[in-house]
């Protein structure tokens, strides 16, 4: 197998994971999903296909992938990746431990819906839009409750 192919396939398949934390687009995920047993499925190194400009024949690689894996072929990273890799601010991971909140919610508030801050977490709270997302599983009352607490707590 060739080394090239298996690394991209599992940043591929990384990148699918990372998605599918922020709870993007379904069809996204899988397209990476299927790149990524597309690229490891090849008889040749991708090197080679993308050196030729024969990367969008293999199945499941559109434009865009193709520009992606041109752009690892070239760099060894793809900036989409990294910026997928940028981990939760620390305040902002910290709403995993309020009632009702997973990580996989925070972190689909945050890039998402690009939630940043307490009073951004009230605004929607208060708005009930949060209680129609799939994942919130707590009572708004008792998550507003957590939000003032903190919000006290860092004033302090």
């Amino acid at each position: 197998m060739y080394v090239t192919n298996q690394q991209l396939a599992g940043l591929f398949r990384s990148m699918a994971e990372l998605l599918a934390a922020q709870r993007a687009n379904p069809y996204r995920i899988r397209a990476y999903r299927h790149a990524a047993d597309s690229i490891l499925a090849l008889e040749e190194d991708i090197t080679k296909v993308g050196q030729r400009q024969g990367l969008e024949d293999i199945e499941g690689i559109g434009k865009e992938l193709a520009v992606k894996i041109q752009e690892f072929l070239e760099t060894g990273t793809i900036r989409t990746y990294e910026e997928l890799k940028t981990p939760l601010p620390s305040e902002v991971k910290n709403w995993v431990t309020f009632p009702g909140l997973s990580e996989s919610l925070v972190t689909y508030l945050y890039f998402r819906l690009g939630l940043r801050t307490l009073n951004d977490l009230e605004q929607l709270v208060r708005s009930h839009m949060l209680r129609t997302m799939p994942g919130f599983s707590g009572s708004e009352e008792h998550l507003l409750e957590a939000i003032k607490r903190q919000s006290q707590h860092d004033a302090d």
